[in-house]
């Protein structure tokens, strides 16, 4: 029978949550390469088959417009603007790159966790200050504050595993009259 909370349990636990985190930091860059076909995609299907969405939600479509719009006329007029969106794409895979060093070894890496983490609470400042600066609806810069609260929980779930797991190996051994170890 094996031990749920035993450290090799606690090592597959952190290591799973790990990878949904990285896949979804991959899924998020890699989304932000092709942003004006996305937005044309996304506008054509708000116009015909969603259009329940876009009856329901139509600030949601009016911007979702206008960002197409913008994002094309960026893109036939100064294309070097959308640059920026590859270096954000960029950053989103090389922070999910840095995120390998705890699934290998999590205690020692367990700072990347906490980076992280710090990172996620930073989302909200920054669409709370940047949002009405660069003219961003607010229920827009909701969303974008929605991906730190969403992003810390996981972080906050392997944080406490890991140090969980800390715990157990740094535990002194005991061996008891029938032979066997355990973490006293």
């Amino acid at each position: 029978m094996s031990d749920t909370n035993g450290p090799r349990a606690l090592l597959k636990r952190i290591r799973v949550w790990l990878v949904v985190f990285i896949v979804c930091l991959v899924l998020s860059g890699a989304t932000a390469f092709p942003l004006v076909t996305e937005l044309r995609l996304l506008d054509g299907a708000l116009a015909s088959w969603a259009s329940p969405v876009a009856d329901a939600l139509p600030g949601l479509a009016e911007w979702i417009t206008r960002v197409r719009t913008g994002l094309e006329g960026a893109d036939a007029q100064a294309p070097y603007l959308l640059y920026g969106t590859d270096w954000l794409a960029f950053a989103h895979l090389v922070i999910a790159v840095a995120f390998y060093g705890p699934y290998r070894d999590p205690v020692r890496n367990i700072w990347v966790i906490e980076f992280g983490m710090i990172a996620c609470v930073g989302i909200v400042p920054l669409a709370l200050i940047c949002g009405p600066v660069r003219g961003i609806p607010f229920w827009w810069s909701v969303i974008d504050m929605s991906f730190g609260v969403l992003g810390i929980l996981p972080l906050l779930v392997v944080r406490r595993l890991i140090k969980h797991l800390e715990a157990l190996e740094t535990a002194p051994v005991v061996t008891s009259t029938a032979g066997r170890t355990s973490p006293a």
